[in-house]
């Protein structure tokens, strides 16, 4: 077999899948992707482990370890995207492009120049390839709790034949028991539940300090102008928020969309969060290149979201638009919307 390389951050799911490569008779790598100095970007105290833990883990495996630095691939792709999404009054999902252009781009391509034929992660997901034309399709994850398809459904096909999800057919659980039973060190280390390059959540202090600006406080306001308050920055305030608000009403308030003009925030009650429709551009399809008519699929408009049926029409090159069944809760402008059928991925697109 050709020389794999997997993507290793030392945590348990990347150190199982390598394991389970080299089990499967795989000639495995390991790389690790140093993407950002902490103080750079404001947290002096956070110190990653990430290359560390994962050298470990390969020294105990006995495979060689690749530490790949794309600091300033990361910045241009990811963080400065990820901060001008926030100023525009939008919530965006940097895990979609670190996963498109940085994990799955750029990494891919070092695999190459490793000697290794493909890529692999510990993502929860599943690879297929269709015999009926040769397309490769992208399926949910068999544990349902821990399924990471949403944030995938942008890549191509020629990334999806290159790459191996060796945690897919697996839930977390087992996925620890294996790991335990190998004695690997990561056996036992803990879940990361934030972005990677912001670890206490503190996702608007580092945009201020990323982007050496403050931004400034402004006017809460109803849907008719009214002033009700001021919020502390427009970056703080997503679609949908409800707490932290610090506005005083009979009835909770929601942020309902901004004003980045005029530095405003629009609340409004939980109903009219609800949306009939959403367009979406930069589109990706996966078991076809278009949509012809119409298609009626599940959608997904966030990570934690449930899907819901929607009428799904192509309204350009790179466009849709996305009409529910029944209307859905926060779609949030800068988010991904994502088409279900059933377990597999049809694509997606960002959120206008």
């Amino acid at each position: 077999m050709k020389p794999i390389l997997t993507a290793m951050s030392g945590g348990v799911d990347s150190s199982t899948a390598a394991w389970k490569l080299i089990q499967e008779g795989y000639e495995c790598q390991g790389a690790t992707m140093k993407l950002f100095v902490p103080e750079e970007i404001g947290y002096a105290g956070f110190k990653p482990t990430a290359v560390p833990d994962a050298q470990k883990v390969c020294k105990q495996l006995g495979i060689k370890h690749h530490t790949v630095e794309l600091i300033e691939e990361f910045k241009r792709l990811v963080l400065d995207r990820f901060a001008q999404t926030y100023l525009e009054g939008k919530t965006p999902n940097p895990c979609v492009f670190c996963n498109k252009h940085i994990k799955f781009g750029h990494l891919l391509q070092r695999a190459k120049e490793f000697g290794c034929g493909s890529l692999a992660t510990g993502h929860y997901a599943r690879i297929e390839s269709s015999t009926a034309d040769g397309r490769y399709l992208l399926r949910k994850a068999a544990d349902s709790t821990k399924d990471q398809s949403y944030v995938l459904y942008s890549l191509s096909q020629e990334q999806l034949s290159q790459i191996r999800f060796p945690l897919g057919n697996q839930t977390k659980v087992e996925t620890r028991r294996i790991a335990e039973q190998a004695g690997l060190a990561a056996a036992k280390k803990e879940e990361s539940q934030d972005l990677c390059f912001v670890p206490d959540g503190m996702y608007a202090d580092l945009i201020e300090h990323y982007l050496h600006k403050v931004c400034p406080p402004g006017d809460f306001v109803d849907k008719t102008g009214k002033i009700l308050g001021q919020h502390k920055g427009i970056i703080r305030y997503t679609v949908g928020q409800r707490k932290g608000l610090g506005v005083a009403a009979k009835a909770p308030y929601y942020v309902c969309s901004h004003n980045v003009t005029e530095n405003q925030i629009v609340l409004a009650s939980e109903a009219d969060l609800e949306k009939k429709y959403l367009t979406a551009h930069s589109i990706n399809f996966i078991p076809f290149d278009t949509i012809t008519g119409t298609l009626h699929c599940k959608a997904k408009v966030r990570y934690r979201q449930p899907e819901k049926w929607a009428s799904v029409t192509q309204t350009g090159d790179n466009s849709i638009r996305v009409d529910f069944d029944e209307p859905e809760t926060a779609v949030a402008r800068g988010q991904s919307v994502v088409l279900y059928d059933g377990d597999y991925i049809l694509g997606g697109g960002i959120i206008d």
